[in-house]
């Protein structure tokens, strides 16, 4: 027995430092974009917005900063009253140079009040390739040209990126941070360096033709999220779904605790019903399985106790390690929130088996209806 249970935990510590292993590669250099003078293709760039964040006029801005030089920009709003469609209209009075358009309206194509949203200027976007885009993402000047850069070939279906966090102001902002960057940014990266990588919804550059040929926005209601549709709906049609090679940072600012959780069993709900075989796993990502093991052997006197102050040290260092290569948060609070995170992944795990309604920014989002799964 305990061969077993020694067996399982280097199994667990080796997964785990090889996720931080692939992730820390993507920043062993500077993200590829197009080589000079290459032709690129022409792209609309989706921004929907509802509401105004702290960082918004921020992230928003940097929509017309692009080093492209084939682009236009839609924002869509599904009220005119929305405190947003000001300060979008101040930013393109701003650049009048770049092509930019507002748009306000919704159409009620899927229960997902995001794709709703968006739809509008989905289908007055003027280009085939299309970037949809959160508002709260901040875009740096190559943003374009690392997503064209990363589609490589025509197996590819989709390019995304999932956020980094940065910019917290108190704990729990940094509790945020912790989610967002050496856990699921980890994960994901480490998914795609091994060729499983799937949509994150901050990011989701593809071709329209591709969308229509796999059911069109509305088939992005099949799910609870769009970015799990988006994922089933190209490798439906046996493409890939390609990460660039590194993440784009999203400004937290301040939360409160209330917030990062509500957050996170959102997340951890539309985990469990886009995914559920891979939901049933997240129990054993963090330490608490080696924790666990690691103090059964002890108790059977396999191990001396100075392994589990070891394990720990070699857990939360490797993190810190990536952190600090790819340039997120690595303070003192920084690794404190990884530990408060780790404590609260098996309780947010937990609760998303009691949970059934889902509520993305005061909107219901509802089941897929009969008109979107088409």
């Amino acid at each position: 027995m305990t061969t077993v249970l020694m067996i399982a935990l280097v199994a667990a510590v080796l997964l785990h430092l090889a996720t931080v292993f692939l992730a820390a590669q993507r920043y062993s250099g500077r993200p590829p974009v197009p080589a000079e003078g290459a032709e690129l293709t022409p792209l609309t760039l989706l921004r929907p917005v509802c509401g105004v964040d702290a960082f918004d006029e921020e992230t928003l801005r940097s929509s017309f900063l692009q080093d492209y030089p084939d682009y236009e920009i839609i924002f869509c709003a599904a009220r005119a009253d929305d405190p947003a469609c000001a300060l979008v209209q101040k930013l393109m009075q701003d650049y009048p140079q770049i092509q930019a358009r507002l748009m306000i309206g919704e159409s009620t194509i899927t229960g997902n009040p995001k794709v709703n949203n968006m739809h509008k200027g989905y289908d007055a976007a003027l280009h085939d390739h299309i970037v949809m885009t959160d508002s709260n993402l901040m875009l740096p000047p190559d943003y374009l040209r690392q997503l064209v850069a990363r589609w490589t070939d025509d197996s590819i279906g989709l390019v995304t990126a999932p956020a980094a966090g940065n910019r917290a102001v108190c704990l729990w902002g940094a509790l945020e941070c912790a989610f967002l960057n050496t856990h699921q940014g980890r994960w994901q990266l480490a998914a795609d360096a091994v060729g499983l990588g799937y949509a994150q919804g901050k990011t989701l550059f593809g071709k329209r033709s591709v969308i229509e040929a796999g059911g069109g926005l509305a088939a992005l209601g099949r799910d609870l999220a769009e970015d799990v549709a988006m994922t089933k709906l190209i490798r439906g049609q046996n493409k890939s779904v390609r990460l660039t090679q590194q993440l784009f940072f999203q400004p937290i600012g301040k939360k409160t605790f209330k917030h990062v959780w509500a957050r996170q069993v959102r997340w951890s709900q539309i985990r469990k019903q886009g995914f559920l075989h891979l939901f049933l796993l997240e129990m054993v990502q963090g330490p608490v399985l080696p924790i666990v093991l690691t103090a059964v052997l002890i108790g059977f006197g396999v191990l001396h106790w100075l392994v589990l102050p070891a394990l720990l040290v070699l857990w939360y260092g490797a993190e810190w390690a990536l952190a600090r290569r790819a340039g997120w948060p690595c303070g003192t609070k920084d690794i404190f929130a990884c530990i408060l995170r780790d404590a609260l992944i098996p309780a947010i795990w937990c609760v998303t088996w009691t949970r059934k309604g889902l509520v993305w920014r005061g909107n219901a989002v509802g089941k897929p209806s009969s008109q979107s799964a088409v």
